[in-house]
């Protein structure tokens, strides 16, 4: 298994479940992260293990343990000073999600365009052989799906553009200098450990739990490809010891549910686990969601050698079970 890693967001939902993972199956690894704790901070990352906080004086190694740098992926210096001595970069960071590219499209290229942009820089100059990128079924757009890897993109929000930038700067980036690059185009990623996140599942939960009214945007028709946790990190770990490059790959179960769906299950689940009522709400639908998403995953499978275990019923129950208090 890889030695030692770089995890660009490592605090947030995804990296700290990467990070307890690869601990998991390698005590003696070294893995640096790279966060500016927008999102995660440090005591997301403490719960998986102590960590040293470092500085960029002190990164003129291979990572010791657990090391935290406090940086942003726009700053090309502190992305290149954070790839010292690692053998593979896990690119999470990102400025996620339609809404927020809607709101802020200059910012969301900032952070997905340039920030990726300076992290394969970063690969390139410390002739770091492996990328693992973290991109999306939105590059696709509004198609017929199934999505998968060779229909040609046509994205409908900066957030889609901004990620298909990024695909396109890792196709580049091992044509020219032969850095291995995977992109890997995450589903609707849920599960244990996702307070933080403001995706439906853990959203829903949150505010059932908080007693608030859960806004559906839309009917609740529209359709997604929602992967357990654990089931994506099977997927980073083998595209970071994959041995070719300039890979785009679909993550996600090849299953298709509605909003209405998973809001029924999570409903269903928070009753029968904690006795709480969930109260719904339709709203307007939001600008640049695509009414279906879901994927062909056979690429992957045949490819990279993964499919996913979880079912989604089995998931929301794991996820609600994590959410509720003790």
């Amino acid at each position: 298994m890889v030695k030692n890693w770089l995890i660009t967001g490592g605090c947030g939902f995804i990296g700290t479940a990467l990070i307890t993972r690869i601990l998991k199956e390698n005590p003696e690894a070294g893995i640096r992260v790279l966060d500016n704790l927008s999102v995660g901070s440090r005591n997301d990352l403490s719960a998986v293990g102590e960590f040293k906080e470092i500085i960029v004086a002190d990164t003129n190694g291979s990572p010791q343990g657990i090391e935290l740098l406090v940086g942003d992926i726009r700053d090309i210096f502190e992305c290149k000073t954070a790839a010292t001595g690692v053998d593979v970069i896990v690119h999470l960071a990102a400025n996620t999600g339609v809404g927020p590219s809607v709101e802020n499209p200059v910012f969301d290229m900032e952070c997905n365009v340039n920030g990726t942009l300076n992290m394969l820089e970063a690969a390139r100059e410390k002739s770091i052989a492996q990328f693992v990128f973290a991109s999306s079924g939105a590059p696709v757009g509004e198609v017929e799906p199934p999505i998968h890897e060779e229909i040609a993109p046509h994205p409908v929000s900066p957030y889609g553009a901004s990620k298909l930038a990024g695909e396109g700067y890792c196709s580049a980036y091992f044509q020219t200098f032969e850095v291995r690059t995977v992109a890997l185009r995450f589903g609707n990623v849920y599960g244990p450990g996702s307070k933080h996140k403001s995706s439906v599942v853990a959203k829903f939960i949150r505010q059932a739990l908080e007693g608030e009214t859960c806004e559906v945007y839309g009917d609740g028709k529209q359709t997604r490809d929602f992967i357990y946790i654990d089931d994506l990190l099977e997927a980073v770990i083998l595209a970071a010891e994959f041995e070719d490059g300039g890979e785009v790959f679909q993550i996600a179960t090849s299953r298709e549910s509605t909003v209405n769906e998973v809001v029924e299950m999570i409903k269903q689940e928070l009753k029968e686990i904690g006795n709480i009522d969930m109260k719904l709400v339709y709203g307007e639908r939001r600008l640049g969601d695509v009414l279906r998403n879901f994927s062909d995953t056979t690429k992957a499978k045949n490819v990279l050698g993964w499919d996913p275990e979880h079912t989604l019923k089995d998931g929301i129950q794991k996820t609600v079970r994590y959410f509720l208090p003790e």
